[in-house]
C-alpha cells in the first residue's frame, strides 16, 4: 500500500509511505528493541532507536496486522504498491501503480475481497 496522507507524508520526509502488511502473528523484532515515535496517537509507529528509521506500524483497532515499510527489506525490487489510500491528500504530482486507489482507507468490509485478489495478482517477493 502507498498512503499519502498528510500524516505518512511528514513521518515518510516524502510525498507518501510504502506498507506492507503482515499478519501479526507472523511477525517479530528479531534486534533491538523498536521505539515508539512519530506522530503520536492511536496508531503506533515504531522507529530505530539508532538511525531513527520509522520500520512498521501497529494500527489502531487492527490487531491482526503489523504494517511494515518495505523499504526496510534487503530485496525489494519485487514490491509494487497494489492500492494506495487517502488520495484525497496526495500531492498533485505524485503518483504509484496501485491497482485500486482511495480517498481515505477501504472499508473493513473490503480488505478480505482486496487480501484476495492481492494473493492472485499483487506482487511477491521471489
Amino acid at each position: 500500500m502507498a498512503c499519502h496522507c498528510k500524516g505518512c507524508q511528514r513521518m515518510s520526509a516524502s510525498a507518501y509511505s510504502l506498507t506492507a502488511m503482515f499478519p501479526s502473528s507472523g511477525f517479530v523484532v528479531t534486534g533491538g528493541e523498536a521505539v515508539i515515535g512519530g506522530l503520536h496517537g492511536q496508531h503506533r509507529h515504531f522507529f530505530c532507536p539508532h538511525c531513527k528509521s520509522w520500520v512498521f506500524t501497529r494500527p489502531h483497532g487492527i490487531d491482526q496486522f503489523v504494517n511494515v515499510r518495505p523499504t526496510m527489506f534487503d530485496d525489494v525490487s519485487w514490491y509494487v504498491p497494489f492500492i494506495e489510500t487517502y488520495t484525497s491528500e496526495r500531492l498533485s504530482w505524485a503518483a504509484t501503480p496501485a491497482r485500486h486507489s482511495f480517498e481515505k482507507f477501504p472499508a473493513m468490509a473490503d480488505y478480505a475481497r482486496l487480501a484476495g485478489e492481492y494473493a492472485l495478482h499483487g506482487s511477491k517477493p521471489p
